[in-house]
């Protein structure tokens, strides 16, 4: 009979003990503690040997004294005689042994330091000394020892937490303009100015020269990108003029096929290196969502169905939003496979395809220019476009491929306060758009 495993939940630690101030806090308290029972341990240990045998001393001198008046026969003091009912049994059996020794023990409810010898007909002499004071002083050193050592617990965290605090800030605002970067903002640096050369600021002006770095390569792409899309619009619509005179024919089909491609492919190169340069802004205005899905398809001359679930009005970019929603489209009939269907639910609208589905570096990473996983058509700018576009108006897009099979892009439009970083212009007509106040827009 097959046994099933059992499954033991993992125990999994919050979140923030990962982080480098409570792993430090950690740390210094183990240590600050190891450290303070370490160090009270000898001092305890010390004192109470050196209290323990200053009484034994006593002790001994009183016993020796005794020991010679009883052997004189002089009357023995009190708390001294022979086998007296408080002596501790141990010291008791010790002395009929014939050794002396002394023990800490009490006499009359206090304590006391016990000594004794040996005296005649197999009993014990022994003398008390007063162990009291002793004994407190060791308590007081014990209370001492717990109060220093907290004390010390204390200060050494708030200094260590001091710096470990210190340490992080530094870390997070690196950590910040990293993620600022990453997002595109190029401009950011973190600009530690802080006067200590430790790991901490390397690794601050590490990033900050590499944003720099990589702030000029991008820079001049850019302007690469759009210096070519220029140069090349003059001898293309040379071009396109010298197609238009030749014979009709097949020849001329096919050349002024390659010469509209070209032309659509710099128009595309134009726009990116607008949206990189992110000087684009957008003119604000009321539409009805479902009528632009619907205007979207119809220009693309595709045979696309249209299901519109919720169709509220929202505040857009007419010509941006039917941008993104004909690349969309374009891209879903050109890699996937019919139906292709635009489904309109309230601010979200979505794109689907019965093909083989996005590729995963796309869903993962998003579009990457001219990669077209081997395929003729096209030149891998429209998705490009379409995310550069979905930024610009503060929209979200996000891919993914559906568990029944197929491809899904998703456009959520922003609530209509938002976006934050968004031009507002005039209306064609010369009103002001609702909320009117001019911002550039991301």
């Amino acid at each position: 009979m097959q046994r099933r495993a059992r499954l033991r939940p993992s125990l999994r630690l919050p979140a923030w003990t990962s982080t480098l101030t409570w792993k430090a806090t950690v740390f210094i308290t183990l240590m600050c503690c190891g450290l303070a029972a370490l160090l009270g341990c000898l001092v305890h240990g010390a004192m109470t040997r050196q209290t323990v045998g200053t009484a034994r001393e006593k002790a001994l001198v009183k016993l020796e004294r005794t020991v010679q008046g009883y052997e004189t026969g002089a009357r023995l003091p009190r708390g001294e005689g022979i086998d007296p009912a408080d002596l501790p049994p141990e010291l008791h059996a010790l002395a009929l042994d014939g050794k002396r020794g002394t023990a800490v023990g009490r006499y009359r409810g206090r304590p006391v330091m016990w000594a004794a010898a040996p005296a005649e007909d197999g009993t014990a002499i022994a003398v008390s000394v007063d162990f009291r004071v002793a004994e407190r002083t060791i308590a007081n050193l014990d209370r001492a020892i717990l109060g220093s050592s907290g004390l010390a617990i204390g200060v050494t965290l708030l200094i260590g937490a001091l710096g470990v605090t210190r340490i992080t800030r530094r870390l997070h605002v690196t950590a910040q303009v990293a993620r600022r970067i990453s997002a595109g903002d190029l401009d950011a640096r973190v600009g530690d100015k802080a006067r200590t050369k430790d790991e901490v600021a390397a690794v601050s002006r590490a990033l900050d020269t590499m944003a720099s770095s990589l702030q000029r390569k991008l820079e001049a792409e850019q302007r690469f990108t759009a210096d070519v899309a220029h140069e090349l619009r003059t001898p293309l619509t040379g071009l396109n003029a010298a197609a238009e005179l030749l014979p009709p024919g097949r020849p001329a089909e096919l050349v002024r096929d390659r010469v509209q491609a070209m032309r659509s492919l710099t128009e595309d190169l134009l726009e990116i290196s607008r949206l990189d340069t992110r000087s684009e802004r957008v003119e604000l205005d009321s539409h009805d969502l479902a009528d632009l899905a619907a205007r979207t398809i119809r220009a693309s001359g595709t045979d696309t169905a249209l299901a519109v679930v919720a169709s509220p009005r929202v505040e857009t970019d007419r010509r941006r939003l039917e941008r993104i929603l004909g690349n969309l489209v374009a891209n879903a009939h050109s890699h996937g496979a019919a139906p292709v269907t635009v489904t309109v639910d309230g601010p979200t609208v979505t794109v689907t395809d019965a093909g083989p589905g996005y590729p995963e570096y796309l869903i993962t990473t998003g579009p990457q220019r001219f990669r077209t996983e081997g395929t003729s058509k096209g030149h891998g700018l429209g998705l490009t476009i379409a995310v550069g576009q979905a930024r610009v108006l503060g929209a979200t897009l996000a891919f993914r491929n559906r568990a029944e099979g197929g491809a899904e892009a998703r456009v959520t439009l922003p609530e209509p306060a938002a976006p934050a970083a968004t031009a507002l212009l005039p209306r064609r007509d010369g009103t002001p758009a609702p909320g009117s106040c001019a911002r550039r827009g991301r």
